[in-house]
């Protein structure tokens, strides 16, 4: 029996001290905390699993030292995911070399900025070169892909796998931009080519997985409590819930009565809203296919993959002394303004990123041009009014991207998303400072109340429709 596409080293091996004084304390805290695989092998009964460490010592401590017709391994993935943790908290990878230092966690104080939003590992994925970086995404593409090809239903795998693909392909696409900053916009497309075509294959293989596994609400979790740093945990949570949400909307759209019974209470739970969004339409014109441009439908693949590789990057220009989502003491407008403004002018001038993609960090906070809502898109819109000053905007949203840039629709459609999905967690987020994460009801009620009813910023169908995605994966 031979082991599939990894090369393997004997668990027995890494635990141990290099001079067979004792066990690697350090690496077995590291393996626990981690949730490493082990690769099982029984070569009797010509079987093998993917088992994290953590469920193994539940049933032995010492399992590893045990005899028994199992043989336990650390693949390559799990090797290099010990490694990176290994060198983040020691400073130092000591496989086979010598005996490490006891692991001791970085002072928050003592972490740069960059790892505080980033995580540990920002540091030294940061400092590879373009061509190391290309080959760690391609690895963790692989990864992904044959995850897809075996069929695998072990959420614990899966979710390892997105969570390192997801987190290290947020981390390097943000150190990217960080280098090409200051190129040519030609160049810095050339040195950002392979970067980007890897990421597209992450988002491509990752969001199949979550597509399979949308109510599988613990996978989400555990994937984004995997995730190291403030940012960083933001954009993945922002992620998965954005592609999970995205195949919500499709299934129900597609296998159910919600469109009809949105067209029958449209008039009355609606239609004002609407109107106050396109006042120079009379309102009993404004129908559900004024709001979608297009009507409710399902959306087809290849613009979802497009909207995905959006959601992911959306933040990836974020400056890293922003304070997230705090209250009016934290905020700085201008700040938080200048992030989309550098991520989009990132995407779109210095990376062969679908356009998509870059409207959807440029709009995201676009807010149906409510006065606390702003992003690099709206001059495009004034100055498309002041050369076209009898232009209407005649549609709420809109899937393509040429109504937009027609002036013919208010928003897109995924960024419409996205600002429901950006609120949502900001409210959510466990690991806010300066007050209490709201629960998943709490953070309802208040967007409902604030964002829709005092305000006009996110769209009431899609926030209704974002409400029974959110309640259905809690069991409520």
């Amino acid at each position: 029996m031979t082991l599939k596409n990894e090369a393997v080293i004997p668990l027995s091996e890494v635990l141990t001290l290099p001079d067979g004084s004792g066990l690697n304390k350090a690496y077995i805290r590291i393996m626990f905390d981690e949730d490493i695989p082990v690769h099982c092998v029984n070569q009797d009964e010509n079987k093998q699993r993917l088992i994290p460490f953590k469920s193994l010592c539940a049933k032995d401590a010492l399992f590893w030292q045990k005899k028994s017709a199992w043989e336990f391994f650390l693949t390559g993935y799990g090797l290099n995911k010990l490694e990176e943790r290994a060198r983040a908290i020691t400073g130092s990878w000591n496989f086979n070399k010598a005996k490490p230092e006891q692991a001791k966690p970085e002072p928050e104080s003592e972490k740069s900025n960059e790892e505080k939003a980033f995580g540990n590992e920002y540091s030294s994925l940061a400092k590879m070169s373009s061509e190391e970086k290309v080959e760690r995404l391609n690895k963790k593409s692989l990864v992904l892909n044959t995850l897809i090809e075996n069929k695998s239903k072990d959420s614990l795998v899966i979710a390892d796998a997105i969570t390192n693909s997801t987190n290290d392909t947020a981390i390097i696409n943000h150190a990217i931009l960080k280098e090409i900053e200051n190129f040519a916009d030609d160049k810095a497309k050339a040195y950002s080519k392979d970067i980007v075509i890897h990421t597209s294959d992450i988002v491509r293989s990752s969001s199949q997985l979550l597509s399979e596994n949308i109510y599988n609400d613990e996978l989400l979790r555990t994937i984004a409590r995997k995730s190291k740093g403030t940012v960083l945990q933001h954009i993945i949570r922002v992620y998965l819930n954005g592609v999970a949400f995205l195949a919500y909307f499709n299934d129900i759209v597609a296998t159910s009565s919600a469109v009809m019974k949105i067209r029958i209470s449209f008039n009355l739970k609606y239609r004002k809203f609407y109107h106050y969004l396109l006042p120079h339409l009379d309102s009993n014109s404004i129908t559900l296919d004024q709001v979608f441009l297009g009507s409710l439908r399902t959306i087809p693949s290849d613009m979802l993959f497009k909207w995905s590789v959006g959601f992911l990057i959306h933040d990836i220009g974020k400056a890293v002394d922003i304070q997230y989502h705090e209250g009016e003491a934290a905020y700085d407008r201008n700040r938080a303004i200048e992030h989309v403004t550098v991520g989009y002018n990132s995407v779109m001038k210095k990376t062969n990123y679908p356009k998509e993609a870059g409207l959807i960090v440029g709009y995201h906070h676009e807010y149906y041009g409510d006065s606390e809502g702003y992003g690099p898109f709206r001059a495009y819109l004034s100055r498309y009014k002041q050369q076209n000053p009898d232009a209407k905007q005649n549609y709420c949203i809109t899937y393509e991207l040429e109504p937009i840039l027609d002036y013919q629709a208010l928003s897109y459609f995924p960024a419409k998303v996205l600002e429901i999905i950006d609120v949502y967690d900001s409210l959510t987020d466990p690991r806010r400072v300066y007050r209490e994460a709201m629960s998943h009801d709490e953070a309802l009620d208040m967007m409902y109340k604030e964002f829709i009813i005092k305000h006009h910023k996110i769209d009431p169908i899609l926030f209704d429709i974002f409400t029974g995605f959110i309640r259905g994966k809690e069991g409520g």
